[in-house]
């Protein structure tokens, strides 16, 4: 939920690696998941205390994971960190796990980004950062143990008020199961454009989205053409990209507004898909 305490603790499998940073530069490139078998142990570190606060987020990737994987090619304390360019840390992200635990990742920009309060991600050369949080959602499956169906998967930006840390992010995280039963009862209503929807018990505009990935959608773009002013007030809207699988074929629900925020129709323990954690 946005006020999870922002306090992260490395790993004795994972936090060894980027205590040592002697190794020369290896660049930018691929971004598998971390493993325990890449640890450097001349000297372990049984854990180490990431920085708290609502700039934490900024600093870790970039002060340790994103170090870590040009040094060392692991990307720890993160899951992933993926760098367009090799002679820039400021052209990717990282996904990282949130600190209050379960089937929940962020995805947040290498570069200082603040996020819907600033107009950087209505720029069209912006990369498409939902697409690549949708990219990652198979850490939901290897969090639970089997796969989790797109249905029950849910990527989200709190608004501005109710985040919380100041870095753009993005959250992966599994649906609330009554927030699931009650797109997969609506998705008929929703269609092309905008259009009131209650889901759950809240209300949200919403638009169907036809396509199995978001690689060609600009949320921010969509949400900031709903209506002429919603562009100068995007920080106050939080954006939900839901999973669906339509008659047509497979989709996303995309949710929006000023109430409710996305992250409270989701759910870490992703019961929805026999998570039970």
């Amino acid at each position: 939920m946005p006020a999870k305490p922002a306090r992260l603790l490395i790993s004795a499998a994972a936090s060894a690696v980027f205590a040592v940073l002697a190794a020369p530069p290896a660049g930018a490139g691929s971004h598998p998941p971390k493993t325990s078998s890449s640890s450097d142990t001349t000297d372990p570190i049984s854990s180490t205390t990431l920085p708290t606060g609502r700039g934490s987020l900024r600093l870790i990737v970039q002060n340790f994971c994103v170090i870590n994987w040009t040094q060392h090619r692991d990307p720890a304390p993160c899951e992933r960190v993926f760098l367009a360019d090799a002679k820039s840390s400021d052209s990717g992200y990282a996904v990282l796990a949130d600190p209050g635990g379960g089937a929940h990742y962020l995805l947040t920009p290498t570069q200082t980004m603040a996020g819907t309060d600033s107009s950087e991600l209505l720029d069209p050369d912006a990369p498409n950062y939902f697409a690549e949080a949708w990219h990652a959602r198979d850490l939901l499956s290897k969090f639970v143990g089997h796969d989790v169906p797109r249905t029950a998967i849910g990527l989200v930006v709190n608004t501005v008020p109710t985040r919380s840390y100041d870095q753009f992010h993005i959250h992966i995280e599994c649906l609330r199961q009554d927030v699931a039963a009650s797109l997969r009862a609506a998705q008929d209503q929703v269609s092309d454009v905008w259009s009131p929807l209650t889901v759950a018990g809240a209300s949200f505009q919403a638009m169907r989205i036809a396509a199995d990935g978001l690689d060609g959608s600009n949320l921010f773009e969509l949400v900031a053409n709903m209506k002429p002013d919603t562009a100068r007030h995007l920080r106050d809207y939080t954006v939900l990209a839901a999973g669906a699988q339509f008659k047509s074929g497979p989709g996303f629900i995309l949710l929006t507004g000023t109430g409710l925020t996305g992250e409270l129709l989701m759910d870490s323990s992703c019961a929805v898909a026999g998570g039970g954690g």
